[in-house]
């Protein structure tokens, strides 16, 4: 059990830090390269793309907080 939690921690990792790294910041950063909207207002507006970001990174995240603590209990 703690071998499949161990190895979809690490795939968690993996996708979670790929989203981190798609978001805009005050460069363009990688998500200019793969076509990421650069209109978006300091306020989190934005397109729909940067929106389900969004989501998706606090969704990943919160699995990736879940697992660490279920893994800690094991």
């Amino acid at each position: 059990m703690a071998t499949v939690l161990g190895v979809i921690q690490v795939i968690i990792s993996v996708v979670l830090i790929f989203l981190v790294l798609l978001h805009s910041g005050k460069d363009a950063g990688l998500s200019g390269a793969f076509g990421i909207g650069q209109t978006g207002s300091s306020f989190g507006g934005g397109s729909l793309v940067e929106r389900n970001l969004d989501r998706w990174t606090v969704f990943f995240a919160i699995l990736f907080a879940l697992n660490t603590i279920v893994l800690l209990k094991i």
